[in-house]
């Protein structure tokens, strides 16, 4: 079960699973094409949701652009190395969504933030939160099993 969900994430994190209708593997083409498109579409979003300035849509294209596209090629790595821990994957995207969200937080206005955080963006947080804390635990539990 634990593959399966570690296969589901990085799966979702090269966009595979945006395109219903491709058969088979898609090309580094067809991947990158589907990173932009998402990258546009969110620019847009997050434009129309929190009317954004051009400078700020800049800066939100530049960071999902850059984080993005690590994010993937540190999937990548995980996926070729034939790491299988779920855990690994999710720790990952939580680390490059909290980088995005730190970044987003340096240009956003306070009435911008607050707002991004009201569509979605707090509850995001507390969840990366309590599986941060969840894994914490678990450390800390190793650890102390080891003495």
């Amino acid at each position: 079960m634990k593959y399966f969900a570690a296969l589901s994430v990085a799966l979702f994190t090269s966009f595979s699973l945006l395109s219903a209708q491709n058969q088979g593997p898609q090309t580094p083409e067809q991947r990158e094409k589907q990173i932009l498109e998402y990258i546009d579409k969110e620019v847009q979003r997050l434009s129309s949701m929190l009317e954004l300035e051009y400078w700020q849509e800049f800066y939100v294209d530049s960071t999902l652009t850059h984080d993005i596209h690590a994010r993937a090629e540190e999937m990548e790595q995980m996926q070729k190395s034939k790491v299988g821990n779920a855990d690994l994957y999710q720790d990952i995207w939580d680390r490059w969504e909290e980088q995005i969200a730190r970044t987003y937080q340096r240009f956003f206005s306070e009435e911008q933030w607050k707002k991004y955080l009201k569509s979605g963006g707090a509850r995001a947080q507390k969840e990366r939160d309590k599986r941060r804390a969840k894994a914490e635990k678990a450390a800390s539990a190793l650890k102390n099993e080891g003495k």
